[in-house]
């Protein structure tokens, strides 16, 4: 048994947050699926940017649907919904064997909409309905804005990745938006089984402190953040709230480890996916970081129910002059416009090569 195939052992999940059409054709997800035991996989606007921009792949598509009169994101919507499918199919087996707990793959709406409520239901509700797809989760950031839509999507029976999340309250915030989603489903005498991830981004703190705390807290903070976050999950589970609507036919909203690939060429490639390792959550990683894991990889138990010694390292980082709940809203506004600039860069790159196509 390989490393990847020990974290089903440990009843995690492991998604590849990765995607282009030449996986897919070569059978390279498959045979992630076969030997590395990938269960499902996520997607975001730089992977599709980067599969469309550094391949042909996707060239006689676009030429073919720029000529019938489709652009921008119509097109883009158009494109990425044929790779899903054709994932969400490969993934079809686990997510039958699951109970639909796993074998999933995720969409997002617009990054634009990030601070509309309403634009950003509609165009969840939309996504939903083109894709066709059982086993497809629309991604909604965990924003203000965003909370509001979750509630709603998810009421209206749409299963939701919350992206963009940071910190256990921001966690929290998406967790009482899907609650109060499935809540008010089973008022209205609605079926409660609607699936839900809450995706909490790891590295990007340890990137925003570099420099900035003592070398003894070099790579720590991310993995301190994770911890809280991790034992508020488990006592959400656990709570009387929780209890009932389980008792009831809801499922929980898993919480998976998104931004889980190391920058610095010194670090272990590894890092995140070893301290991450826990029960009843998903991590989902760049190809890279899977292949390293794979190759030398290992695992060192689950992560502490309670949260381990995160308290006292986060208390040494309040000491070096990090505000952590400052950090957090900061982190979520710059990845929110993150993702607009890359939505921006892909829609470019759209025009320009349905452009070229369509007069070649």
């Amino acid at each position: 048994m390989n490393v990847t195939q020990r974290l089903h052992e440990l009843k995690q999940s492991l998604w590849l947050d990765h995607i282009t059409r030449g996986i897919l054709d070569d059978g390279t997800l498959r045979r992630y699926i076969d030997d590395l035991a990938v269960t499902g996989l996520t997607s975001n606007p730089t992977i599709f940017d980067e599969a469309i921009g550094n391949s042909s792949d996707y060239d006689a598509t676009i030429r073919s649907k720029a000529a019938a009169g489709m652009n921008g994101e119509e097109l883009f919507v158009e494109l990425a919904l044929e790779d899903l499918r054709r994932a969400a199919q490969l993934f079809t087996p686990v997510f039958t064997a699951t109970q639909q707990r796993d074998g999933w793959v995720s969409m997002e709406v617009s990054p634009l909409l990030a601070d509309d409520t309403a634009s950003t239901l509609t165009a969840a509700l939309a996504i939903h309905a083109q894709a066709r797809v059982a086993n497809l989760y629309v991604k909604i950031p965990g924003t203000p804005a965003g909370l509001a839509a979750i509630e709603e999507a998810i009421f209206a029976g749409v299963p939701v990745n919350v992206t963009l999340l940071f910190s256990r309250e921001q966690y929290l915030a998406a967790a009482e938006a899907y609650l109060r989603g499935i809540e008010r489903r089973l008022a209205a005498g609605l079926d409660p089984r609607i699936s839900s991830v809450a995706s909490i981004f790891v590295s990007r703190w340890d990137r925003a402190v570099a420099g900035k705390v003592p070398e003894a807290l070099a790579d720590r903070l991310g993995i301190a953040i994770a911890q809280r976050t991790y034992r508020a999950y488990v006592d959400l589970l656990e709570s009387p709230r929780f209890a009932a609507l389980a008792a009831r036919g809801a499922w929980p909203q898993r919480l998976l480890w998104a931004s889980t690939g190391t920058k610095d060429p010194k670090l272990n490639p590894s890092l995140y996916v070893e301290a991450l390792a826990a029960p009843d959550t998903i991590n989902t990683m760049p190809e890279k970081t899977l292949l390293a894991f794979a190759k030398d990889g290992a695992l060192h138990g689950t992560m502490a129910r309670d949260g381990g010694d995160c308290e006292t390292v986060l208390g040494r980082f309040a000491a070096a002059g990090i505000d952590v709940a400052a950090l957090a809203n900061t982190l979520q506004i710059d990845g929110a416009k993150s993702f607009v600039k890359s939505w921006q860069e892909l829609m470019q790159r759209i025009a320009t090569k349905s452009a070229v196509l369509t007069d070649a």
